[in-house]
């Protein structure tokens, strides 16, 4: 299995755990651990209106584009799909989490870790994607 696949399964594995984290503490109505930053940050990001995009919380978001990759790389290893399809995704996604660290940056004034964590998941999927 060549890298770029590798780094793709590790950091999207990473990214179901890093939303399944968030949807627990949506559905538990609970504050998330927030390491790295004061703790008021994560719960301005964690409660502000750009939390949801047209009315799906975005960990709920987050957590089916990672499941989705997941899929397509195992399709992709049996010759199911082609590596494009993932690109795609991971282009996708990697958009998205780059539009909301900005929000976080420049709107918010804030960072979470959780959605950082998430955003270098991307970072990594979209250099092992197009790059590696």
């Amino acid at each position: 299995m060549p890298l770029s696949l590798k780094l793709i399964f590790v950091f999207s594995a990473i990214g179901v755990l890093d939303t399944l984290y968030l949807i627990y503490h949506m559905v538990k109505k609970t504050d998330v651990a927030c390491w790295f930053f004061p703790r008021e940050w994560c719960r301005k990001v964690q409660h502000s209106p750009w939390s949801k995009t047209l009315g799906v919380p975005n960990s709920v978001a987050g957590l089916a584009i990672y499941l989705l990759i997941l899929t397509l790389g195992f399709f992709y290893l049996q010759g199911l799909v082609p590596f494009l399809s993932l690109q795609i995704i991971i282009g996708v996604g990697f958009l998205f989490s780059m539009y909301f660290t900005f929000i976080q940056a420049f709107v918010l004034r804030a960072f979470c870790t959780w959605c950082v964590i998430s955003a270098i998941n991307f970072i990594v999927m979209a250099a092992a994607a197009f790059v590696l």
